[in-house]
């Protein structure tokens, strides 16, 4: 049985997400140097969030919170190196339920796929004393699952009933998307290639091996997969008369660097305007990242290892601009996608989000990528959610990124489930000046290694006001911001303001507390076992 909206009738949902893209790389943040006309049309319709944060700036674990509305530390997926629960409740469970068509296309990564190789063995034996999945429940984002033309059969992918994977980033191609390159005349030889400085690449750039154009034809990137998979999804549900909810996650502009064809050329290393904060002392940062700085990304030892560009101005004007092509690329496929909904009659019924899972650092502070770097560079995302009838806006109320699954539930008038602690944000999208949130809790943790291995602290906690931006890891480091005088993050303040420090301090605690996940061990969503086993 179809649940009615909020709106009198059922609503579709598509939700663009992209991988590792700052809040402010996008022309409706501010950026005068992008050009998004796409995106920044749709946020002319709808709300933009220019306080939008995620719940953990690693991939796996903020997806998981989107899907589930829940911290890290409660649906379990804390790091890059384990799979979100095969039974934990999404938010695109509850829409299926309702009677939604559901689809992800693109890039998931809530299962460690790919990324399976930053495992982390477990120093005695696991948690489980059995297993409580079916077989090979994890295995789903294998890559070597696609590599010989088929792919696994999957009815049920965390509430998605059609799935189409995009399994790498740069000119690796797996999953799905090697399959329907292949099709279109891709050498298996240009799409199956490492990600390293052994990859074919054209236009290389001499001072990092990340920044390149692929060797393929730009129709068979990521990003055109991505788009016309979608398009071939929609009109699929809507031929079939049914509501639909639609993830188009493009896995770009995650690094590499690697805009395909003319989009390499789109934007000039000379026009990029590097930050402020770039050639800014290190001495306030902690430990780790004193390390990451003095590593240019010529002596990375993996090519997701934080680093610093060591004065390499022009290095961090090479990344922006490939970085700037692969979002003009992404913008145009949203267009591609929107003007499907409006050649469908669907465009008014739809409900559009777009957002990413977390951002880049991208020379601020000296330092490239993400990783454990409390900042808001890597913390804060481009966020809007544009819904039928409701007012276009923008603004200054905190948001987090686990709010979105509660929010398009409360716009479709499906009930959200136990456990959920992301809250609506349809009282801020029915008037901009109102508060839902008076704080957003950023959780990060990494696999507890021995103190000589490693000097990245396990645990690291953010806590982002309305005012300030404070953070504390498990190493007693300390950094404060002021958010409204300082956006740059250049004036460190835990040493210099005692008492706004223990202000922050003191809520950061009831923050953790009030976080602390009590719906552990609840009764199952029967609902959904009876419906699809």
């Amino acid at each position: 049985m179809l649940l009615i909206g909020n709106h009198g009738h059922v609503t579709n949902v598509l939700f663009f997400i992209t991988d590792q893209q700052r809040a402010d790389h996008v022309g409706f943040m501010g950026n005068e140097t992008i050009k998004t006309p796409n995106l920044d049309a749709i946020a002319e319709n709808g709300m933009v969030f220019d306080d939008g944060w995620v719940a953990n700036p690693i991939c796996m674990p903020n997806r998981s919170s989107i899907m589930t509305g829940r911290p890290p530390s409660a649906h379990g997926c804390i790091f890059n190196d384990r799979s979100l629960d095969w039974h934990a409740n999404t938010f695109v469970r509850r829409f299926r339920s309702a009677g939604y068509r559901t689809a992800l296309i693109g890039k998931a990564h809530l299962q460690h796929g790919p990324s399976r190789n930053s495992v982390i063995p477990v120093r005695s034996s696991g948690i489980l004393a059995q297993p409580h999945h079916p077989s090979g429940w994890d295995e789903l984002e294998n890559f070597e699952n696609y590599l010989d033309g088929r792919a696994p059969d999957i009815e049920d992918f965390y509430g998605f009933d059609h799935v189409e994977f995009s399994l790498e980033h740069g000119s690796s191609v797996l999953g799905h998307h090697l399959m329907w390159a292949l099709d279109r005349g891709g050498r298996y030889e240009d799409l199956v290639v490492p990600i390293s400085e052994d990859a074919p690449a054209l236009d290389r750039s001499q001072r990092w091996w990340q920044v390149y154009r692929p060797p393929y034809d730009a129709e068979l990137h990521s990003t055109n997969f991505v788009a016309d998979r979608t398009i071939a999804f929609i009109e699929e549900a809507t031929s079939q008369d049914k509501p639909f909810l639609a993830w188009a996650s493009f896995p770009d502009p995650h690094h590499p660097m690697t805009p395909p064809g003319l989009w390499f050329d789109q934007y000039k290393p000379q026009d990029m305007p590097i930050p402020d904060s770039v050639g800014d002392s290190p001495e306030f940062l902690p430990r780790h990242l004193q390390e990451a700085h003095a590593r240019h990304p010529s002596d990375q030892h993996f090519w997701v290892q934080p680093c610093g560009v060591a004065g390499d101005h022009q290095l961090v004007r090479e990344a922006m601009a490939a970085t700037y092509g692969m979002i003009a690329m992404i913008d145009e496929a949203v267009g591609r996608v929107t003007a499907t909904l409006e050649r469908l009659g669907q465009l008014d019924d739809t409900i559009i989000v777009f957002t990413s899972d977390h951002g880049d650092m991208m020379g601020e502070h000296g330092l490239m990528l993400k990783g454990y770097m409390p900042f808001r560079g890597t913390q804060q995302v481009p966020m809007l959610v544009a819904a039928p009838k409701l007012a276009p806006g923008r603004t200054s109320s905190l948001a987090c990124s686990m709010d979105l699954g509660p929010t398009l539930m409360d716009l479709c008038g499906i009930q959200p489930y136990d456990g959920m602690q992301g809250i609506s944000l349809v009282p801020v999208l029915n008037d901009p000046r109102t508060t839902v949130r008076d704080h957003v809790l950023i959780e990060e943790d990494f696999p507890d290694f021995p103190a000589s291995r490693t000097l990245i602290p396990s645990k690291t906690r953010t806590l982002v006001t309305s005012d300030t931006h404070y953070t504390r890891n498990s190493d007693r480091h300390e950094m404060m911001f002021d958010k409204l005088a300082d956006p740059s993050e250049r004036n460190e303040l835990s040493k210099d303001d005692e008492s706004r420090r223990q202000d922050s301090l003191e809520q950061l605690t009831d923050a953790l507390i009030k976080s602390a996940d009590a719906a552990r061990g609840t009764p199952i969503d029967q609902s959904y076992v009876e419906e699809f086993g």
